[in-house]
């Protein structure tokens, strides 16, 4: 039987990457599939690579006003949700000198802020016995440099898990997190860097992972949908580090 059959699953971000790899994943698993993201031709074509019934919704997790639109469409559609997984997140880094206060509000609106407010929205509709699954990061639990603010978001929402977990738990509503690694998305394309370079950079990161590759969407799709399923039933407030050992284990050959 299907893991996740007859079940509503929202995925913000699901447009690309991570989030797409885990709509398709939920799909095949039997659930009915609701993506979001910010560009409606990028949805488009995830909706269609994901399958037949996937709705695919324009929507800005920053925006207060596109998460109400959003939760009205499905509240009026389906009534309700079973899955909620927080995805939505963006990705930029800056050393402490180049920081700058536009950068800070815009990675906080959208990895955090826009994180707390869907889920605040999406409870309401949530039936009892959901599963909530918030996408993380490994860099929460290493020093990177030029990631601060990014880091701080991620580790924003990872206490965000714990205290959700208190709160939702009389509903028997599971909240826990993903926090993914070195993953082979357009990460770097949308930092600006060409083929080549995204290649090398992807080269030289996997020599630091003790698994010496870097991870693929799908791969953290699989964690995310043990969150979602039933298969964690007795899992709560719990993270699930997915980074080929880097942040547990460490960069072969150096010893922390």
């Amino acid at each position: 039987m299907s893991k996740l059959q007859g079940k509503i699953a929202l995925i913000t971000g699901g447009n690309s990457g991570i989030g797409l790899a885990t709509a398709k994943l939920f799909a095949q698993e039997g659930a009915t599939v609701i993506i979001t993201g910010r560009d409606q031709v990028t949805l488009d074509t995830a909706a269609r690579e994901i399958g037949d019934g996937t709705i695919a919704i324009r929507s800005d997790a920053g925006q207060l006003a596109d998460l109400d639109a959003l939760f009205q469409q499905i509240k009026t559609e389906f009534g309700g949700l079973d899955i909620l997984f927080a995805n939505a997140g963006i990705f930029k880094n800056a050393p402490l000198a180049d920081s700058t206060e536009a950068l800070y509000q815009e990675l906080f609106d959208i990895n955090v802020k826009g994180v707390f407010f869907t889920i605040q929205k999406a409870e309401s509709l949530l039936r009892d016995s959901g599963a909530i699954v918030i996408n993380a990061s490994t860099v929460a639990h290493v020093g990177t440099p030029g990631a601060s603010l990014y880091a701080a978001t991620k580790a924003a929402v990872r206490q965000l898990a714990r205290n959700l977990s208190m709160e939702l738990a009389a509903r028997r509503i599971r909240v826990n997190v993903v926090s993914p690694g070195v993953t082979h998305t357009a990460i770097f394309g949308r930092l600006g860097y060409s083929e080549e370079q995204a290649a090398a950079g992807f080269a030289h990161l996997a020599g630091e992972i003790p698994l010496r590759r870097v991870g693929q969407p799908e791969e953290i799709a699989k964690a995310v949908l043990f969150l979602a399923s039933d298969d964690s039933s007795y899992v709560v407030g719990e993270e699930i580090l997915v980074d080929g050992g880097y942040s547990t284990i460490g960069t072969p050959g150096v010893q922390r």
